[in-house]
Formats: structure tokens, sequence, C-alpha cells
């Protein structure tokens, strides 16, 4: 077998052993490497020339992309995945330096040693003990919403004290982790907060009582969507309902002024239906 094709069906970066397992001959591989094909990632693991940098990185290092990096990667919601985690043996007495987090910690589910990725449970149980509890929630809700991980598996597992509490709390219904950062820090309200309604013909992101809509702008809320958010808020007004609208550096940022105007709103009763 060709040693690049091999190495193209196992995200370019792989252990030599499991490639002569899987039929590569060691001249191909010696000749795949003098003509600059592939190249020596470190002892025994070896990675096309443009393979993703952050799984040549791990390997080298003997570690695997886990917690926020590996959510981001999936396409999860993450508060910020700027600096690169990664899981390391709990027996490994150093790890050369890496830019970013390295956890060093016994995995929930064993590691496959053929790859540079922890899996979706490992990263969430790290994640469970690396995040902030409402940013660690939105990855959770986002995990479940997308159905990378088996919630019913999750529960049979011996998780830790943190990520049994995620699990627990967690909601599947989030378009974003935005909504669940918002839901988090308004439930010690004694108001009903409904996520996800249908009133009028769209969906609006909570019902606060009655009548108390909030609506959390993203990035994508601009051009026909921004219009058809502007025409639907002034349907909700004509028909009785108050429409607080907030986007996302107020919510992260600002979030004490967004806490008191929806407060005031409450205050004024105009969560109530008349």
């Amino acid at each position: 077998m060709d040693p690049v094709a091999a190495l193209m069906k196992r995200d370019g970066v792989a252990r030599v052993e499991t490639l002569r397992r899987d039929g590569v001959a060691a001249y191909a591989l010696r000749r795949a490497r003098e003509r600059g094909d592939i190249v020596s990632v470190r002892r025994g693991w070896v990675a096309m020339r443009d393979a993703d940098p952050l799984l040549v990185a791990a390997a080298r290092r003997g570690v695997v992309l886990s917690c926020v990096t590996l959510a981001a990667r999936k396409g999860l919601w993450v508060l910020d995945s700027s600096e690169p985690h990664v899981a390391a043996p709990p027996t490994a007495g150093h790890v050369k330096t890496m830019r970013g987090v390295i956890h060093w910690s016994v995995p929930l589910v064993p590691r496959d040693v053929d790859t540079c990725e922890d899996s979706m449970e490992n990263a969430l149980v790290l994640i469970s003990r690396c995040q902030p509890y409402e940013s660690a929630l939105a990855t959770w809700e986002s995990a479940l919403r997308v159905r990378v991980v088996d919630p019913g598996i999750l529960e049979r597992s011996p998780l830790p004290p943190s990520a049994r509490r995620l699990l627990a709390d967690a909601r599947p219904f989030a378009d974003a982790g935005t909504e669940t950062i918002f839901r988090t820090r308004l439930r010690w309200l004694n108001i009903p907060i409904t996520p996800q309604v249908w009133i009028l013909g769209h969906r609006v992101d909570f019902l606060l009582g009655d009548r108390l809509v909030i609506q959390i702008d993203g990035g994508h809320h601009v051009g026909a969507q921004r219009a058809s958010d502007i025409a639907h808020d002034a349907l909700l007004k004509l028909h009785g309902y108050h429409v607080i609208r907030i986007g996302y550096d107020q919510l992260m940022n600002h979030w004490a002024e967004v806490q008191r105007m929806i407060l005031a709103a409450i205050g004024q009763r105009l969560h109530l239906a008349a």
C-alpha cells in the first residue's frame, strides 16, 4: 500500500507500526521519506508533509488534543479555544514545552494509541474540571444537541462530581452557548424561563413569564436575518409582548447592565399578561 494513501486514512499522522499492519512495506516508507512525501515526527511516528499542524505537534509530544480544543474541532460551542489544550498520560513524567494547557489525568475512556485526538467523553470530563461552570455547561449542552456523545453512556460511567453535575444540569435545546449562559445566570429568578418558544410564526430565544421576550443576537444577525428579526420584534410588540434584544458583547462583558434591564422590566410587571 502507498504510504501517503495509508496516512490519508488516518488524518495524515500515524504510527509506523500501524502503517505496517495496514500493509505498508518498510521499503515504501523509506522511499517516501527520501522523496519528502512523508516526514518523521518522532520515533515510531510519521506524517504527511501537509498534515494538520496540531495533530503533528500532539504526536511529537506524545499527547492528544482534548478539552476545549477537541470540542472546538468537533464544532461544539466553546468560550475560548485560543490556546491548545492537550491530555497526557498520568504516568508521563515530562512533556516537552507546548504552548497551552496540559491535562494529566486518568481518562474515563481508554485512549486509542493510534490517534492524536481524545474521545469526546474524555474531553467533556476535562472541560468539567478546567472551565467555569456556565461555559462548561454550554459546551456540554452543545455536545448533547449535536449528539457527539450518548447521555446514557455518560450516565452509566464513573464520572467525577464536576462532570456528574453538568450531565444532570445539561439540556440539549440551546442553539448556542450564549443561550445556556443566559439561562444559567437567571435561573435564580422565581418566574418561568422558557427557551425556544414559537410565537407568531417565529422562534424566540426565551420567554420570561407570559410576555417578556429575550432575544440574543449572534454574528449571524445581519442583512436579511437582521431585517426579519426587527420585523418580528415589531409584531411581538403589537401583540402585547415586551422585547429585549441583547448582543454577545453585552451578555459576556456587560452582564450587570443586562440584568438590571431585565429586572426593571420584571419590576414593571412587563412579563405578565394583562
